[in-house]
């Protein structure tokens, strides 16, 4: 009876984080009515499974390198770390320059401060980017949309945008990653983006990586650059010793913005 009441647990506990793309272990255990070991040990056996992918507090459903989320299922999750992460990033941007920002949800919270400075130039190959630009700016701004076919994660990519990046030159790109691991460097799943970021950063003077300590370990299907591709790295406190040892070692400058993963919010994993 414990095996069957086990394995209903897991279940409802996987279509808990199928509809919303994760879970923290606190919710779970209201939702479950059980304690917090015990949601722990099934999320381990789950993640054993390979079906969900363990982060602090919670867990989010494992995809495989090919696999792709879309830019609502990846906006939910870990929302504090990506906010502060898109405030140290906008303090590095002076007015009246010309930046790029790439497709992700952590650019487009970085989109909402860009559309305060005044005078810039920006290129973007985000339709969630440009579009919060538009909306928001009240300074004299140029967006520049790459165009390209868009993705799950509304990045516009393919020929079309390789072509009309080629031509640019930028003197910062703020890009969002996948995932970054020692050997496989800064990884998409997808493997036209791969070529579109690897044209974003060419034209870029200074490239800023900004990803959130989750994507540490994290290995998407292509790999588009090396660690050492990074001018800044923009992380939060929840990277590992070891990786932060790693980055610093790895990157032109490793920057940490302090998140209490204690204190978070209901709504960083609904």
């Amino acid at each position: 009876m414990g095996t069957v009441l086990a394995k209903q647990r897991q279940a409802r506990i996987m279509d808990e984080i199928r509809r919303s793309g994760g879970a923290r272990v606190t919710d779970l255990t209201t939702l479950l009515g059980v304690s917090d070991m015990t949601v722990r040990r099934d999320l381990d056996l789950l993640a054993t499974a390979g079906a969900v992918h363990k982060v602090h507090g919670g867990a989010v459903l494992n995809t495989t390198a090919s696999e792709e989320p879309g830019f609502e299922a990846k906006s939910g999750l870990e929302q504090p770390a990506k906010t502060a992460i898109a405030a140290m990033a906008a303090t590095l941007i002076q007015p009246g320059t010309a930046i790029a920002l790439s497709a992700g949800t952590t650019t487009w919270g970085l989109a909402e401060h860009v559309s305060r400075i005044p005078g810039l130039t920006i290129v973007t190959n985000s339709t969630t980017v440009a579009d919060l630009i538009a909306s928001n700016s009240t300074t004299n701004q140029v967006v520049i949309l790459t165009g390209g076919v868009r993705t799950p994660s509304a990045a516009l990519v393919g020929p079309v945008a390789d072509q009309a990046l080629r031509s640019l030159h930028v003197d910062q790109l703020f890009l969002g990653v996948h995932g970054m691991h020692t050997i496989a460097g800064f990884t998409t799943p997808n493997l036209a983006e791969a070529e579109t970021n690897r044209a974003l950063i060419a034209g870029a003077n200074q490239v800023v990586i900004c990803a959130d300590s989750t994507k540490w370990g994290a290995v998407g299907l292509a790999s588009f650059a090396p660690l050492s591709a990074a001018h800044v790295l923009i992380t939060d406190s929840g990277l590992e010793r070891d990786a932060r040892a790693v980055l610093s070692d790895a990157v032109g400058s490793l920057h940490i913005v302090e998140v209490d993963r204690e204190r978070v919010p209901q709504s960083a994993l609904s």
